[in-house]
């Protein structure tokens, strides 16, 4: 099996995983009054779970794209870029423990400039400016207009933990 066709089953795999948690798990839990709402908590992991196991799907069984001798050689990893990979992956964890001490919208700033520069962006100015704005403007999405609540700031300016 190809490694594209792998990592395609792979998907099918987890969103099969997913779809069984959106469809059985999460609805399971709602009380009495969230079911009679014609939207539920999981109507968008439904959603995606579909459009994964689709394409999964298309993936797993579709004519493989890859022409012969240009596959992954998996004989030179060592010659991939692993560096950046993984300080990202360590910073997707950062970003998790640090989203409540320090708040939502520092701690998103933060993991989007950051993670820019690991990936090799160069105009800081206009980095900081969008970051700032895809923060902010998230946060007030989740929390003013479907009333989530998200710390916005950290521990010590919104009243402790």
């Amino acid at each position: 099996m190809s490694l594209e066709r792998s990592l395609a089953l792979f998907f099918l795999t987890i969103s099969i995983v997913y779809g069984y948690t959106a469809f059985f798990t999460i609805d399971a839990s709602l009380p009495p009054f969230a079911k009679l709402s014609p939207i539920w908590p999981s109507s968008f992991p439904k959603i995606i779970a579909i459009v994964g196991i689709l394409l999964g799907f298309i993936l797993v069984f579709s004519k493989p794209s890859v022409a012969e001798g240009k596959e992954v050689d998996l004989k030179q990893l060592q010659k991939y870029s692993w560096r950046p990979a993984l300080v990202l992956l360590g910073m997707m964890i950062a970003y998790a423990l640090l989203l409540r001490p320090i708040g939502f919208i520092i701690s998103t700033f933060s993991f989007l400039v950051v993670g820019s520069m690991v990936l090799g962006e160069k105009k800081l100015l206009w980095l900081i400016i969008i970051a700032g704005i895809a923060a902010f403007s998230i946060w007030y999405l989740v929390q003013q207009v479907l009333g989530i609540y998200l710390r916005p700031w950290p521990w010590f300016l919104s009243g402790g933990f």
